[in-house]
């Protein structure tokens, strides 16, 4: 099996072969076009993403400086994604992200491993596994989200979290190592941050 055929299997493989660096170059040839639009170049922007990632939907917004091992060419992005400034996705097998999710500044999604064993590592092998990221979740500032990690929809994750393990679905988690605080539930129908109240309208507005 070649190299390249390995970068979605989970096996060890050697990521400077050839054929990778080909490929994984063009990818980064896009990528590094994105990061030198203007401001003003919206629609550019836009495209451009349609053409660098494998799966990407309507009114996704990526600030740059936005950085991919492979320029998001094995991400998978659902409608109205927004990511803030330095999105690190370590994008060597595939990571997919529901609608409406949003990333604040710093964040990394990390899919690439290396053995513990030294000598492996030392030839340079890695392994990639997939990261899954559900629907309307939002990931805080610096947050590290770790390769075979699976996060469930409406999902928040505080600042500065490492997320080692699976999150469930409708959680509130932080910490290093990231862990669910808490349900997210009737107290946030009425209050959004600290002692804030929604105001009425807007409850009134989405039925919460």
């Amino acid at each position: 099996m070649a190299e390249k055929d390995k970068l979605h299997t989970g096996e060890l493989y050697l990521p400077d072969d050839g054929e990778i660096l080909v490929y994984q170059t063009a990818c980064l040839d896009r990528l590094y076009e994105y990061n030198m639009t203007r401001p003003t170049e919206g629609e550019k922007r836009a495209a451009l993403l349609k053409e660098m990632f494998a799966e990407i939907g309507d009114g996704c917004y990526i600030e740059p400086p936005f950085h991919a091992n492979f320029g998001g060419a094995h991400c998978h992005f659902g409608k109205k994604l927004y990511a803030n400034f330095n999105l690190t996705l370590v994008d060597d097998t595939h990571i997919y992200v529901g609608d409406n999710t949003m990333f604040a500044p710093n964040v990394v999604v990390a899919t690439a491993g290396h053995p513990l064993e030294p000598s492996l590592r030392n030839d340079g092998y890695q392994y990639n596994m997939p990261v899954h990221i559900g629907k309307n979740c939002w990931i805080g500032a610096g947050v590290l989200i770790m390769p075979g990690v699976t996060i469930g929809d409406n999902v928040v994750i505080g600042a500065g979290s490492v997320v080692t393990k699976d999150l469930p679905s409708g959680v509130l988690a932080f910490g290093v190592p990231c862990k669910v605080q808490r349900e997210i539930g009737e107290h946030d129908r009425e209050f959004y941050f600290k002692d804030r109240r929604i105001p009425q309208q807007l409850r009134d507005r989405y039925g919460i």
